[in-house]
């Protein structure tokens, strides 16, 4: 008898390793007993359909890498039958699977579908070869996916992969139904692709001056003379072969060609494309001293040489989608050029933001007219969106929202939590990352669709796709951990259903496939075991919940500064915050501490906790914390800076607070952080306010910087002002940012950023 799945964690012995299905199906019953493949098993298909062909094959030769066991085509006792048929429910991608003992019926409206029962099928066997008959369970499911576009992103600019890897990339895609890869071939450092027409992109674009072992923010650029010997290109058959490979997998490959902006490694190829029209020399880094990476959009040779580019990379590449980049695109040379500044008044356009726009839109005109559609990063949005573009949302979700009700495709690919080139894990004992904090469970608990978007609107959001930069990431080893097992939480994500998604179920589910990438001797994170400390503020009333990722963990901590072991207490609710302390927390899994040092929070109860918080300038909002009151929440910031904290991009902080009545204080401080690598820096001074009327504010103290804007860790210091008591009931706190980033700083002369925390009133 056949029974639902209802709970993976509780029915585990039964349902064996038809449970480890990622991303989990739509319905999914278990039955009893196992269809054996062994000799006697047949293949069933159209032998005239050549992509079913293809399929059948590669399932086949999976087969054969595991158990040895040829899989003829008839005259065999059992068969495995693959059958094209018509449900509108499945959709293109969608599939039907009845395993019994004596047959295995596949049955899809496409190859496709096909290709990813095969998949779910290779799910549960074993990872590397056994010489033993494979047994395969019992079952019925039915399942098709939630989005279309379940992307996955690879930067081969910073650093050269070769074509192997970007095979086995592929290859784990596949497995785990993600459809659309996005490949990041050309940027400021590098030239990946081959362009006959303009041989210099790679003779010269594609490599750089080695300084692989020096951090990628501290690189200083090339000098005359030196052998830029690091780097490399795919040429255009090996680009074919990886495509042909890709579409035998179900995963269209989306180029993407950058511009107008990050794009040095074209003008150090041929520098008459920039605005200065000056040579230069690849970037080796982060530095961009001197260099160009705008193409000048007031010459006409600059639209030629991208169509022909475009042209060849058309008909390398079958994607409906051409993505051309459009991020990060800096104004300022622009402003300065004279053919620019003329293009602006020929086309009557109001500025530099319009005149991005009307790149963007020559451009798409251009991509209409070879049948294909254009894809972008929000920045597209900047002067006016071109007319069928599609946004890849990354600077949070507000461009994507922005996009969707406007009524163009979305897909969204916000940093938090997207971006894989994150930490996933407690930064003490990961690889070095380029900073922030996405950990599995994070990618997990990631929903596509934005509340701020009506059913019409979440029409337009095809799906989502992790992005992995490259900068700090050099070798395939590298690669595979970065994107393991962070994957497979957004491949569930985006195809599943949301109403069936469950941590804990996936987090035993995952387990095995820990197992198998060990097998298969792939690299991966092993978990996020630093415990997260989350305040929880409810009716004036703090308290701090504690959580960790790890499986089957624990968590220990103490409140008196000393360090957590499995001795300390051991958490089970929320703990009241009633004074102000210091939470230090470890996770323990098997008696074993999992964590070289302890998540460490501190709350502070004041005279201001919890009151509003009122602001002249508003924060950014890509740094939300935990909502507009985040200074009075009682949560100290950390280094950890992507929470906690409300930031102020080139502007002040302007910050008042109404205390409800009138108070005695005699101190007001507020902390501020300096990450100069992130280009984030102490304010310059911080002048302390006071009034009775919130409007007359009589002046306490003004106290002033004295840390060097050159410090390169990252530190938080504590501005404060002590004073006789008194009674007031408004404070004011001006924070004056340092307003760009310092000379010999890769942003030189571009907006620096303030960092604030908690405003404490004693």
């Amino acid at each position: 008898m056949l029974k639902k799945i209802f709970s993976f964690v509780l029915l585990w012995p039964m349902v064996s390793f038809a449970q480890n299905i990622i991303p989990q199906p739509v319905n999914l019953s278990v039955g009893q007993g196992f269809f054996l493949i062994d000799g006697n098993t047949a293949l069933k298909f159209d032998v005239g359909n050549k992509e079913m062909k293809d399929v059948v094959e590669l399932f086949s030769a999976s087969i054969g890498a595991i158990s040895g066991i040829p899989l003829a085509a008839e005259g065999k006792s059992k068969t495995i039958s693959f059958n094209l048929i018509k449900n509108e429910t499945l959709g293109k991608e969608g599939y039907e699977l009845n395993v019994s003992p004596s047959a295995i019926a596949i049955n899809a409206n496409s190859s496709a579908g096909i290709f990813y029962a095969t998949q779910s099928l290779l799910q549960t066997l074993p990872a590397v070869r056994t010489n033993a008959p494979l047994q395969i369970p019992c079952m019925i499911l039915t399942d098709y996916p939630r989005f279309s576009w379940r992307g996955m992103h690879l930067d081969v600019s910073r650093h050269f992969f070769s074509p192997e890897l970007i095979k086995e990339y592929i290859d784990l895609m596949a497995m785990y139904k993600m459809n659309i890869f996005h490949w990041h071939l050309v940027d400021d450092q590098g030239w990946r692709i081959e362009i006959k027409k303009y041989p210099k992109l790679t003779e010269v674009g594609a490599w750089r001056v080695d300084q692989t072992n020096i951090n990628w923010r501290e690189r200083k650029t090339a000098k005359e003379g030196e052998i830029p010997s690091y780097g490399g290109f795919y040429t255009q058959d090996q680009i074919k072969e990886i495509v042909a490979y890709a579409q035998q997998r179900n995963i269209t490959i989306v180029p993407e060609i950058e511009m107008p902006g990050h794009s040095a490694a074209a003008i150090a190829s041929y520098p008459e494309l920039s605005c200065s029209q000056k040579p230069q020399l690849p970037l080796t880094g982060g530095d961009y001293t001197n260099a160009s990476a705008n193409f000048c959009a007031g010459n006409d040779e600059s639209f030629a040489f991208l169509q022909d580019v475009l042209s060849e990379v058309i008909a390398l590449f079958p994607s409906a989608y051409v993505h051309i980049g459009g991020d990060e695109v800096e104004k300022g040379p622009w402003k300065k050029c004279e053919r620019c500044q003329a293009r602006i008044k020929s086309e009557n356009l109001k500025n530099e933001e319009e005149l991005q726009s009307y790149f963007i839109r020559r451009i798409e005109k251009f991509l209409i007219g070879k049948n294909r559609k254009m894809i972008g990063w929000d920045e597209i949005l900047e002067g006016g969106l071109a007319p069928d573009a599609t946004v890849m949302s990354w600077r949070g979700e507000a461009g994507g929202i922005e996009a969707a009700k406007m009524n163009h495709d979305v897909v969204m690919t916000p940093g938090v939590p997207c971006y894989f080139d994150h930490y996933q894990g407690d930064p003490a004992t990961e690889p070095f990352a380029i900073g922030g904090f996405n950990t599995l469970k994070r990618v997990y608990d990631y929903e596509p669709v934005p509340k701020e978007l009506n059913d019409d609107q979440a029409k337009y959001v095809l799906g989502a796709q992790a992005n992995l930069w490259t900068e700090f990431v050099t070798t395939a080893e590298h690669v595979e951990y970065m994107v393991l097992p962070r994957m497979l939480a957004l491949a569930e994500v985006i195809w599943s259903p949301k109403s069936t998604r469950d941590w804990t179920g996936f987090n035993y589910r995952i387990q095995s496939h820990f197992r198998s990438f060990e097998q298969k001797g792939l690299h991966y994170s092993k978990g996020n075991f630093k415990v997260d400390i989350k305040p929880v503020l409810k009716n004036a009333k703090l308290q701090a919940s504690l959580f960790t990722e790890a499986f089957n963990g624990e968590i220990f901590y103490t409140i008196d500064g000393s360090a957590p072991t499995p001795s300390s207490k051991k958490y089970s609710s929320n703990i009241n915050i009633d004074s102000s302390l210091t939470i230090k927390a470890v996770a323990v899994v098997d008696g074993k501490v999992m964590t070289t040092k302890a998540a460490e929070q501190s709350f502070v109860i004041h005279k201001a906790f919890a009151r509003d918080v009122v602001y002249l300038n508003q924060p950014s909002k890509y740094y939300q914390a935990d909502g507009p009151n985040s200074l009075t929440d009682g949560v100290r910031g950390t280094t950890s800076f992507g929470k906690y904290w409300h930031a102020f991009n080139g502007q002040d902080m302007v910050a008042t607070i109404d205390l409800g009545e009138k108070k005695k204080i005699h101190q007001i401080s507020i902390g501020c952080l300096q990450s100069y690598h992130d280009w984030i820096f102490m304010p310059q001074r911080v002048k302390f306010e006071v009034s009775n009327d919130g409007k007359k504010f009589r002046e306490i103290e003004t106290v002033n910087n004295s840390m060097s804007v050159d410090t390169k860790n990252q530190t938080i210091k504590d501005f404060a002002s002590s004073f006789k008591a008194r009674k007031v009931k408004f404070v004011r706190i001006t924070v004056t940012n340092l307003g760009v980033c310092p000379k010999g700083h890769s942003g030189e002369g571009k907006p620096a950023w303030l960092f604030a925390d908690e405003i404490i009133v004693r």
